[in-house]
């Protein structure tokens, strides 16, 4: 006779998955595997990095997945316009006031991103399936500059 072994499922340690950025308003998301961040320009060349409440954007890869199934697509995260794409980590109200750090890099996380009227230029239905349970990621400002890249592990506290 065998014993029974119950697998425990250890959470998984968030990490960048992704970073995009627009060299202009409006425009197309560059996607990069490592770039600098810094208080006075967010993203380097991210026309939207000004210092400010919304300097960088966070999506949640597994809420981008869950609101692209619910809309039965397969879309490109970049799509959604955000800088950090963060796997192992779903946001909420909560986490407004966190630190997140990713090696020197400190972002604060100050509000909820709104997904807007181009969610459904993308696709028709997005922007409401990214509404709910802050789908549509969170904005945060640099406390402290730092470099980072695709793969680097995130502490949010």
């Amino acid at each position: 006779m065998t014993d029974k072994v119950d697998i425990v499922d250890t959470p998984q340690i968030p990490e960048i998955a992704g970073i995009a950025l627009r060299r202009q308003s409006k425009g197309p998301m560059l996607t990069v595997t490592s770039c600098a961040v810094s208080v006075e320009h967010g993203v380097a060349r991210d026309t939207r990095g000004k210092p400010g409440k919304r300097q960088v954007t966070l999506l949640s890869q597994e809420a981008w997945e869950a609101a692209c199934r619910g809309l039965d697509i397969d879309l490109a995260w970049t799509a959604r316009r955000a800088n950090i794409l963060v796997r192992g980590k779903t946001f909420s109200a909560a986490d407004v006031g966190k630190t997140v750090s990713i090696g020197d890099l400190q972002l604060e996380i100050t509000r909820e991103t709104d997904p807007c009227i181009r969610m459904d230029a993308a696709h028709q239905g997005l922007q409401a399936a990214l509404a709910p349970d802050w789908s549509g990621g969170v904005c945060c400002r640099v406390l402290v500059a730092g470099h980072i890249a695709v793969g680097d592990r995130i502490d949010i506290r």
